[in-house]
């Protein structure tokens, strides 16, 4: 008789990563998906042979199982795509990262200048503290900068405004920085950059393929993956999750499993308890809040529109956030020739005003903003498409926290049940962390310990830290070394000193030599040290003389390489915040 299953709800990266995972291990896992397709947010939808990535999603990782478990399962097509991304701004495409030339060319010189006078003021004069995304970003840019290139964006993605961004979300997604690790990038390179600013890798019929593959492994070993199976109750008792009900197009079923890994919405998960949560568990899951979206892809019948795998709409003229040119992350993606298929992306709250238009209407509004935005002619738009997807995005609101804490104190007490994934964990996770933390729940219920908490927490995944990590001990001594401060006064005191005794010994060294060969070219340093001759006493006053100069030498060197030193970090660090915040813009 076959042992109880592993029971596994979503079939979304997180879900299917502990499944594969189990299947490795020899056990049975069965995962139940309310939908018909496998991957969650990560799918690939079709639409007549056409093929769209409903979140953009590109695949790169400093995690090297999940690099190396990606190319395994796809092999020869997984595809390496030259990155490019740009913002779109008053009719204009900008750099992303923002390059200053293009950036000041584009906006024109009174506004560059404004610019320009507020990042000076930001530097000279910047906000004390840093607890929100919009302190976050004017520290580093200035408030000019970031009115125009971040706040519009990041207010239509969340839908509140960037001062009331809980700092929990602006440290998990713009984490602090390791100025030594920044600095050893610059000297001694690092590879992590270039995987994220100029390539990524893709699979050739976008992301749902990657989990379709991971489905048929599972399935191959023994697993099941049953779709448009809607989980319906968790019963429990004593601390144990003892079955779950779900319901298909034959009725209800009841699934009796000895471990339960779950990534769907905490709030929706909660409410599904038999007997049913506390009251102020159940509240407090009803408090967490999700950020939704709506893809609208228009069929284009034209061959080029733009270069980029998207554009980041900061224009506050229009509603779309972003928009998808689907050819441009794979060909495979678009199956005619002569012709382009595009998603504009518009984020929303569930059931609100965005939400609840029609498709049709959702298709018109798509079509008057590309033709406003310079895209092409309302006519060349054939064919449409609409897709709306809910709990998209956890928000970190200002009470999340508590909210959070609340609901995960009541699922501790559950010995066999695990919870994974963004939504699972009310954690704004990539794909990767949400098969680590997949991958590490399958782990625990097979005998080892890990905190899937931990994932993604503070400098755990970002650039810098990783480099820190590769860098060897050796080098970070030497950056120690040679990038620390230079004391001036020390500095000052000994080259002083040095510049004098070298005076007093050529002084006493020709005295006891008679005087006769060199006093006729070393008394010449009278004329600038009054008083001198080349006697004992003479020594001594060169010595004071050359003292001073030496002393003022010695200080003002080390008061200028420590500038320009400064000056040198500063930018270093700069351009690793860029860095850092383009990853953070990648990942909405």
């Amino acid at each position: 008789m076959r042992e109880k299953p592993a029971v596994i709800i979503g079939a979304g990266p997180a879900g299917l990563a502990a499944g594969y995972e189990f299947v490795c291990r020899g056990r049975f896992p069965v995962i139940l998906e309310r939908a018909s397709t496998v991957g969650g947010i990560s799918r690939t939808e079709s639409y007549r042979d056409f093929l769209f990535d409903i979140g953009g999603h590109r695949f790169f990782t400093r995690n090297e199982e999940i690099r190396q478990l990606w190319e395994d399962m796809l092999g020869g097509d997984f595809l390496t795509v030259d990155r490019l991304s740009r913002i779109y701004y008053r009719g204009k495409l900008f750099n992303y990262p923002l390059r200053p030339v293009n950036a000041l060319r584009n906006l024109g010189p009174l506004e560059s200048l404004r610019v320009v006078l507020s990042y000076c003021r930001a530097g000279l004069f910047p906000k004390p503290r840093e607890d929100n995304f919009e302190e976050w970003v004017v520290n580093r840019f200035g408030e000019r900068l970031y009115k125009t290139f971040f706040k519009t964006y990041t207010e239509k993605v969340w839908g509140i405004p960037c001062h009331e961004i809980g700092a929990d979300w602006a440290a998990q997604r713009i984490k602090g920085l390791s100025l030594l690790v920044a600095v050893s990038n610059a000297l001694f390179g690092g590879q992590q950059a270039k995987s994220l600013i100029e390539q990524f890798s893709y699979p050739r019929l976008g992301p749902g393929m990657m989990w379709q593959r991971f489905r048929e492994r599972i399935e191959a070993a023994g697993g099941e993956v049953r779709l448009q199976s809607e989980v319906s109750a968790l019963h429990h008792h004593d601390s144990n999750i003892k079955a779950v009900e779900y319901t298909t197009a034959a009725g209800v079923q009841n699934l009796c499993g000895d471990s339960y890994i779950s990534s769907m919405p905490l709030p929706g998960l909660v409410r599904l308890f038999k007997p049913r949560a506390p009251a102020d568990v159940l509240a407090a899951a009803g408090r967490l809040a999700f950020r939704s979206f709506i893809i609208v892809v228009l069929v284009i019948d034209r061959e080029e529109l733009f270069p980029d795998q998207w554009l980041y709409i900061h224009s506050p003229k229009v509603k779309v956030g972003r928009v998808q040119n689907f050819k441009n992350w794979s060909r495979f993606m678009v199956p005619e020739p002569g012709r382009t298929s595009i998603g504009l992306e518009y984020f929303c709250n569930e059931h609100d005003a965005t939400w609840e238009l029609s498709d049709e209407s959702l298709v018109e509004l798509a079509t008057r903003e590309m033709e406003e935005m310079g895209f092409g002619p309302a006519s060349l738009v054939s064919d449409s498409h609409v897709v709306r997807e809910s709990h998209a995005y956890p928000v970190y609101d200002a009470g999340y926290r508590e909210n959070l804490e609340t609901v995960r104190r009541y699922l501790d007490r559950f010995v066999n049940l695990q919870t994974v994934g963004r939504n699972g964990m009310h954690r704004y996770n990539n794909m990767d962390h949400a098969m680590q933390t997949g991958i590490l729940a399958a782990r625990n219920f097979s005998g080892e310990t890990h905190d899937i908490w931990t994932v993604n927490e503070e400098k755990s995944y970002l650039e810098e830290a990783r480099a820190a990590e590769e860098t060897p001990a050796i080098q970070e001594k030497i950056l120690e070394r040679a990038f620390a401060r230079m004391d001036k006064f020390a500095f000052a005191v000994a080259v002083g000193a040095v510049c004098g005794i070298l005076v007093i010994s050529a002084t006493l060294w020709i005295i006891s030599r008679g005087g006769d060969v060199l006093n006729s070219h070393l008394r010449l340093l009278a004329q600038y040290f009054i008083g001198y001759t080349v006697t004992v006493r003479g020594g001594f006053i060169a010595f004071a003389y050359t003292f001073f100069w030496g002393f003022l030498f010695g200080w003002l060197f080390a008061y200028l390489r420590n500038l320009f030193l400064a000056i040198y970090l500063y930018r270093i660090k700069r351009k690793a915040e860029m860095l850092s915040l383009k990853d953070f813009f990648d990942n909405y």
